[in-house]
């Protein structure tokens, strides 16, 4: 198994790699055009402020080729929220993979969102055998609008997309690779699409 994870400078890269390891398989970080282009399965993973990250896509113009990507394309937290149409934060345009807004969340609950919450409404076979309701490990300020792509839900503040999928796209607000069990299975069936 092929794995490349994307590699534009931002993205807590190591234990993503550590929970590919886990699972006995190794994940390679690149942003070479033809690397990505050959892997079996994609991270894009995404840690940092939307705009600048999307200002990194462009420069090594990953942005073109992104969406354009064939085989399954996993979107970690910011990663995800990448792949939707735009973002609050930096005023950004994304990669319009997903249809959806990227919104920050109001000043009536603690931001950002740090710690374990209960993802539910679960579809797809990225979630085989994860219960419902099921904890996952969380840190974000902005979050994805519910949108008839969304796979999964959250509530904090109000209930927003979780997971997102869209023919061989798939994206997480939370971080599988910080989620023990649950979070490791992910991993495991993504491997499996």
């Amino acid at each position: 198994m092929n794995v490349v994870i994307i590699d534009y400078g931002v993205g807590n890269i190591k234990s993503i790699q550590f929970a590919f390891e886990r699972l006995g398989t190794s994940a390679i970080l690149s942003q070479d055009v033809q690397t990505i282009l050959a892997a079996d399965k994609i991270i894009l993973p995404g840690v940092g402020e939307a705009s600048s990250a999307m200002r990194k896509l462009k420069a090594t113009q990953l942005d073109q080729l992104i969406p354009k990507l064939t085989q399954p394309v996993l979107g970690i937290c910011l990663g995800m929220q990448l792949m939707c149409n735009y973002s609050e934060e930096g005023k950004t345009n994304g990669l319009k993979i997903f249809d959806t807004q990227v919104k920050r969340f109001s000043n009536a609950v603690k931001v950002p969102q740090m710690g374990w919450n209960t993802i539910a409404n679960l579809k797809t076979k990225l979630f085989n055998t994860i219960n419902a309701n099921e904890y996952m490990y969380l840190v974000h300020s902005y979050y994805a609008e519910s949108c008839s792509d969304a796979i999964a839900f959250t509530e904090y503040d109000l209930k927003y997309a979780s997971a997102l999928n869209k023919d061989n796209f798939y994206g997480v607000q939370f971080h599988p690779e910080k989620s023990g069990i649950a979070g490791e299975q992910l991993l495991k069936n993504f491997l499996q699409l």
